[in-house]
């Protein structure tokens, strides 16, 4: 026994292992009691006793006391008290070699042999060392196999929510349910509450707490009162509500506070208030500054809103303004009705909605009341359901504008037409006054005969009786018409650099804003950037030589993109300044120095690349499709004009007088006089039969270059090969169309075809100088063409064919103007609840980081 109470082992980890085999012998006897002890504790917290009758919670109660008892009586019979031998057995389970057990044994054998003594000694010496570094064990807590439906955790669920969300003085309440105990303890007494609406944001106010004898709470706030004890020991009596009550004397009570009055309980705690109510003031909300549209054509429209807990959502309506109408040309008949617009107006994400400025932003540009003057008038709405518009504000409708005067008369007839269908006769007839003489007014033959086709629709649709869903569809075109005109096709980028400065130049005079005029400039800036890669692109595909800008008359011009990037500064800054005649004339010069110009890249000379050949060989048949086109247009033509003698002006392609590349009536598939002669096989293959057999010999050459198309593998490659697909369709289309004798439809999947061509034609360059870039280098002149290698901006070629620089294109003010276009169209997208919901979701996102 000395030997036993005397065993190396830490107390504190003997005391720790004994206390842990206690425990898991409470929580194996008790975690029922426990499990329904939480709960009953938790339901008292939250006060569910005061919403049932007291019947109820009696009968619950002694059920509950009884699963209380039943559990206790359970738990005690299980319950084993661990002993310290228990304990030691424990930890010397959890030892190697079991050191416990060790040093508590006696030697059986050997006691009189010395030796054997000795090596007995020597083994519980090494037995203590190591009971002497014991370590406590760890409880095993878990009660899974018992509880398998985990009851325990929630009824602590239950108890954690009850601290959160309840008190412990609601356990007393319980008490106040005894017959009797209310009268003969506490007496008669009152509980109430005040609780202002939601969206206010306002807590909950007891009525006990409130000493003042005037009470302010907001309009619409809801008073609940308690009367405990005798009913008819408190009565209320109130004058907020309209019709009142007087000595009510229901043991709850509820009403809703609409107007200032009085509150008074009678009784042994009587109190009374004198209630102030605070009025829900309707929202506000105008216009905070004059419409305006953006060069993009969205209108831009400035508005304040503002309510004293916050604006919910607003609409904008937009009505026609009849009587401020200039009722001339198209717009003297009557109009066909149409339904006033109305959109939504965009509200912060983030922020609060007391006191704001927003812009409304959307595009009307193709709306019938585009430019015309409208009434605007604004709605905004707050939680209370309380609307307010804003007096109207007069002002044309901000649209996109049309600088281009045959697009701004094509516009202006698609307006009439919208305006009402009783236009249809005079529209056509305008039409066809404008494409009288296409040579002094069209640039482009595809806008022509896009004109072409639209009007002899509409002259058909008009004979028999234009239907709404015809005018929607000849509007539409009307309006991709006008933009095409506007902007054109862009095949060559110089047309898109004089469109640029036109536009500038007509806004400087129009007096436009300097944020219209400043995305203007940019969309110079942009279209010189097009024209010079544009100039680049061309050099390199004619292989000519040279390595510099030269003009026209040969000189070498040394333009750098430094010097580029100041003479547009200077034009923008003296616009700035007011100074409109000195910025006319630099914008004059600066866009003749561009005219003359043209730009080179050595090539070397020799046979030309697999490249360049398939370059040159869709170019050819690019234009041998134009002239196809031409041909099919012509006989269009004659349809509606028998006998016209086309081909006499100088402007008209391909007839007898040798001007333009089209095609002759005499069948014969030259491009002019200066391209007869260099006619190759893919040209020659037209030359002869019908037009439909003409455009299935050329889809033939399509096909054949397509199998011999460099750059597979590539991106752009990829890219070109899907182009060339869809123009070879186009062509497929096009020649059932011309067997079909349908030539209005072969002429637009013509240009389809010419479309797509023209696509593959850039993703095959872009492929090309891609594969031109990854070459390993070839010596000392390859590395010096390669540090040559700039355009006359001074960049070097990026990746798949781009041009890059280090130097920040973007500066000044345009940084901030480009992020604050971004922002708003981010905003009105927001605003577009049609918009699919994870859309929304991520744009709402945007606008809290950003």
């Amino acid at each position: 026994m000395t030997a036993r109470q005397t065993l190396p082992i830490p107390r504190l980890s003997l005391l720790l292992t004994h206390a842990g085999m206690l425990a898991e012998q409470v929580l194996r006897a008790f975690w029922p009691f426990f499990s329904v002890f939480m709960a009953i504790l938790a339901a008292l917290m939250l006060g569910l006793q005061d919403h049932v009758g007291v019947e109820t919670v009696w009968t619950v109660g002694g059920v509950a006391l009884v699963g209380l008892l039943v559990t206790l009586i359970l738990g005690a019979r299980r319950f084993h008290a661990p002993s310290r031998a228990e304990a030691l057995m424990r930890l010397d389970e959890s030892l190697p070699g079991r050191p416990i057990q060790a040093l508590m044994d006696d030697q059986a054998i050997g006691s009189m042999d010395t030796d054997s003594v000795a090596l007995w000694h020597a083994h519980q010496t090494r037995m203590a060392q190591q009971a002497a570094q014991a370590e406590p064990v760890k409880p095993d807590l878990r009660l899974a196999d018992r509880d398998p439906y985990a009851l325990r955790y929630s009824a602590l669920l239950a108890l954690v929510i009850a601290g959160l969300f309840g008190s412990f003085w609601r356990i007393g309440s319980v008490a106040d349910m005894a017959p009797g105990a209310a009268v003969a303890g506490q007496g008669p007494s009152w509980e109430g509450w005040v609780e202002p609406p939601r969206y206010t944001g306002l807590p909950t106010l007891y009525l006990a707490d409130q000493s003042g004898p005037t009470l302010s709470v907001p309009q619409g706030s809801r008073i609940t009162l308690r009367f405990y004890g005798e009913v008819g020991a408190h009565t209320l009596t109130e004058t907020t509500t309209p019709l009142g009550t007087v000595e009510a004397t229901d043991p709850e009570q509820d009403i809703v506070v609409n107007r200032s009055g009085q509150l008074r309980i009678v009784g042994p705690a009587g109190r009374d208030w004198s209630l102030d109510v605070l009025q829900d003031i309707a929202p506000r909300i105008g216009v905070a500054d004059a419409a305006e549209a953006e060069a993009g054509g969205q209108m831009r429209l400035p508005f304040a809103a503002g309510d004293d807990y916050g604006v919910v959502s607003g609409t904008a309506t937009i009505e026609l303004d009849l009587a401020a109408l200039d009722r001339r040309y198209g717009l003297t008949v009557a109009p066909e009705e149409r339904e006033v617009i109305e959109v939504e107006l965009p509200m912060p994400i983030t922020g609060d909605r007391a006191d704001f400025t927003e812009d409304l932003i959307e595009d009307f540009s193709q709306h019938p009341w585009a430019h015309l003057p409208v009434r605007i008038t604004l709605t905004a709405r707050d939680a209370a359901d309380q609307e307010t518009s804003s007096e109207p504000y007069v002002t044309a409708l901000p649209a996109r504008r049309f600088f281009d005067p045959l697009a701004a008369a094509v516009m202006e007839q698609r307006r009439d037409l919208l305006w009402s269908r009783d236009n249809a006769p005079r529209v056509a007839q305008l039409l066809r006054a404008v494409s009288h003489l296409p040579e002094d007014f069209f640039r482009s033959d595809t806008a022509y005969l896009r004109l072409r086709v639209t009007l002899r629709r509409l002259e058909t649709f008009t004979r028999y009786d234009l239907k709404p869903e015809q005018q929607e569809e000849i509007a539409q075109a009307l309006w991709d018409l006008a933009v095409l005109i506007e902007e054109g096709t862009l095949a060559d980028a110089l047309e898109r650099m004089r469109r640029a400065q036109e536009r500038l130049t007509e806004a400087m005079q129009n007096g436009a804003s300097d944020e219209e005029i400043a995305e203007l400039m940019q969309e110079l800036r942009d279209a010189t950037q097009d024209y010079m890669r544009q100039l680049q692109r061309l050099a390199q595909e004619n292989g000519e030589d040279g390595e510099n800008p030269q003009g026209q008359n040969g000189e070498t011009l040394q333009m750098t993109q430094d010097d580029l990037q100041r003479m547009m500064d200077r034009i923008q800054e003296l616009m700035e300044q007011g100074r409109m005649a000195e910025a006319q004339q630099a914008l004059e010069e600066f866009q003749q120095m561009m005219e003359n110009m043209r730009v080179t890249q050595g090539q070397g000379q020799g046979q030309q690349s697999e490249g360049q050949q398939a370059m040159e060989g869709l170019a050819e048949t690019l234009r041998d499709q134009q002239g196809l086109s031409d041909r099919a247009f012509r006989d269009l033509q004659e349809q509606f004009n028998p006998g016209t003698q086309s081909g006499q002006s100088q402007n008209n392609e391909g007839r007898n007088g040798g001007q333009g590349r089209g095609e002759s009536h005499e069948g014969q598939g030259g491009r002019g006089q200066e391209g007869s002669d260099q006619a190759d096989g893919g040209g020659q293959q037209g030359q002869e039969g019908s037009l439909a057999d003409r455009q299935q010999a050329l889809r033939d050459e399509l096909g054949r270059q397509q199998q011999n198309l460099p750059g597979g593998g590539t991106p752009e490659g990829e890219a070109a090969r899907d182009a060339l697909d869809r123009a070879g369709r186009a062509m497929d289309d096009a020649e059932q169309a011309l067997r079909s004798d349908d030539l209005a439809e072969a002429i637009d999947r013509q240009s389809e075809a010419m479309e797509a061509l023209r696509e593959g034609m850039r993703s095959l360059g872009e492929a090309l100088a891609e594969n031109q870039q990854n070459q390993p280098g070839q010596g000392a002149q390859e590395g010096d063409m390669q540090a040559n290698n700039r355009d006359p901006l001074g960049r070097t070629p990026g990746a798949n064919g781009s041009i890059s620089t280090d130097d920040n294109l973007l500066q000044g003010e345009d940084v901030y103007r480009r992020a604050r276009e971004l922002l708003d169209e981010i905003r009105r997208r927001t605003g577009d609840t049609d918009r699919p919901q994870i859309e929304l979701e991520y744009l709402k996102r945007l606008l809290e980081r950003f």
